[in-house]
């Protein structure tokens, strides 16, 4: 069965287009765009999420939400096993707990960030703290980055997939000179044949 991809341009969408490459897994794309006012994803994307969410996958009668769940079923159900530590290992706590972060503590002060913007002059009493916790979370993920220059172990595994949008997001907004451990992974993900596919079916991409 072909997988199907409930994709939204310019978004964590494109992490789950460079997984499927990487594992040659057969998949098709649904493609939904933003608004170019609003940057709010279109209301057609409520049809298959009630919330109106993307990623969303559909795997023969199956649907997965969420984008964690998502490279854990993806790894687990389409041959990416190697992408999952061994759960009797210490990488696989570790592992744990980046896919968890890339997806909730890192988010908090983006997406903070993201409304307090749209405040303008009214956000400002609560900006610095904003800003001071963007900054703290980004130098966590950088410091996180083993010599490797991956976040768990030796290879390539799902919790550098779910890191690869933070990762991103930290160069665009301004933290290169402070993090080039983080370039240097961005740079990596990039590089991958796989993630140039993924970027060439997803569409337009940040600055990428």
């Amino acid at each position: 069965m072909t997988i199907t991809v409930h994709h939204l341009n310019n978004s964590r969408s494109q992490r789950i287009l460079w997984l499927l490459e990487e594992l040659g897994a057969d998949y098709e794309i649904v493609h939904y765009q933003r608004d170019a006012e609003s940057n709010l994803a279109p209301p057609e994307l409520k049809g298959p999420h009630p919330l109106g969410k993307s990623p969303l996958i559909e795997d023969d009668g199956v649907r997965v939400a969420e984008s964690g769940a998502i490279i854990q079923y993806l790894c687990e159900s389409h041959g990416g096993e190697s992408w999952l530590p061994a759960t009797d290992t210490e990488e696989h706590i570790r592992h744990l707990e980046w896919m968890q972060f890339g997806e909730s503590s890192f988010f908090v002060p983006v997406m903070m960030r993201i409304m307090a913007g749209r405040l303008g002059n009214a956000a400002a009493p609560i900006m610095p703290r904003i800003d001071e916790q963007f900054a703290a979370h980004v130098a966590f993920m950088e410091e996180g980055i083993n010599d490797h220059g991956h976040f768990v172990g030796s290879g390539w595994t799902a919790a550098d997939v779910m890191m690869s949008f933070p990762a991103e997001i930290a160069v665009m907004q301004g933290f290169a000179e402070q993090c080039p451990k983080t370039v240097k992974f961005v740079e990596a993900v990039h590089s991958r044949p796989a993630w140039q596919r993924a970027r060439e079916k997803g569409g337009a991409y940040f600055i990428w």
